[in-house]
């Protein structure tokens, strides 16, 4: 017989690294936000989910759980066959802890599968990440990465959580990089998932000394960074990069792959050309036409990019040190240096 645990042991169980949490909810509410971590083992598509809706309120609860195993027995092989993949301890959750995780609990009972349900639901998890967000409470000193656009401060963030530094990187949660053309080429996330990502980074840094972060705006895409999260971000320590304009347009070219997207990039641009002098602004769509994305990204950053962020940032609350490098390994040294004169962290203390 399957059992019920609560969040904190779910937490703690999947905390110890040898876990699988399977959210049985249709793909459609999986992708609007579940439990970090967890893979989809759906009971129904979003059709199928939609169809027995339907029939619970229109016809009653009895013939849409008719008809919602109806469904659901036409495809147990091949429901079973994915958890057999699974090689670890299992948990399954729906959206209240009702009759989808009870159902799939069950199912995999009775074919020798254990598998835990959590009491609650995805609803309890959600009303956890709430409960931590409230309480406004996060103490490490916030290292701020900014920058002129295209200065690398993404890349930096990722080399330095991969070398063991703890870092909060806004825009790889919020599926977006914060500009018009953000979104393009990503999957952007919505406010519950977000938020979720964020919490769960709260408590993995919550003892920390610092946190690195890059200098975002309060809305990343469809986001808001919590107010208090944004409040510490402004009064961190502002770590401002300075690299050749060509070396910034190398690495936007790099990183957004423009010649894959060219009538998103186009579309996108359109939105902001009005905020571009009339002659600049021809000339940039005509060099996003004919595929000449180095000029047109050159004049991006000189004629409205640059402006916008000397404007945006002129007033720092946090205290400025300025980081000068020609690319990005001088700029990840430099960051490296930084910290070691101000005693943030031993010398070779972490991988440079």
């Amino acid at each position: 017989m399957f059992q019920d645990i609560t969040l904190p042991e779910l937490l703690e169980k999947r905390n110890s690294g040898n876990h699988t949490l399977v959210d049985v909810r249709s793909p459609k509410e999986f992708e609007e936000g579940s439990i970090p971590g967890s893979i989809n083992i759906p009971i129904f598509s979003n059709d199928e989910r939609a169809e027995v809706g339907t029939i619970y309120k229109q016809v009653g609860p009895d013939k849409a759980k008719e008809r919602g195993l109806e469904i659901f027995s036409q495809k147990l092989p091949a429901y079973i066959a994915e958890f057999k993949q699974i090689n670890t301890p299992i948990t399954v959750f729906c959206w209240r802890g009702g009759m989808r995780s009870k159902t799939a609990a069950t199912v995999l009972d009775l074919m020798g599968i254990h598998a835990n349900r959590l009491t609650g639901g995805i609803r309890t998890y959600r009303n956890f990440v709430v409960e931590v967000l409230e309480k406004k409470q996060f103490n490490p000193k916030f290292i701020v990465l900014n920058g002129f656009t295209g200065t690398g401060k993404t890349v930096l963030l990722e080399n330095l959580r991969a070398n063991g530094f703890p870092v909060i990187n806004f825009e790889r949660m919020a599926g977006h990089r914060g500009s018009i053309f953000g979104h393009i080429g990503l999957n952007p996330s919505n406010q519950k998932r977000f938020d979720s990502l964020l919490v769960e980074k709260i408590l993995e840094y919550e003892n920390e000394p610092f946190v690195f972060v890059e200098g975002e705006s309060k809305r990343i895409g469809k986001v808001l960074i919590p107010e208090f999260i944004y409040e510490k971000k402004e009064k961190g320590l502002q770590l401002v990069l300075q690299m050749p304009i060509e070396e910034r347009v190398k690495g936007l070219l790099e990183d957004y792959e423009p010649w894959n997207y060219s009538d998103n990039i186009l579309e996108a641009y359109r939105l902001i050309k009005k905020h571009i002098h009339t002659p600049v602004a021809k000339e940039i769509e005509d060099f996003l036409q004919q595929g000449n994305y180095y000029e047109a990204t050159m004049l991006l950053l000189k004629y409205y990019y640059d402006p916008r962020y000397a404007f945006a940032t002129k007033d720092f609350q946090g205290e400025k040190t300025y980081i000068e490098a020609q690319n990005i390994d001088e700029a990840y040294e430099e960051i490296i240096a930084t910290l070691n004169a101000r005693g943030l962290i031993k010398p070779n203390q972490f991988i440079s």
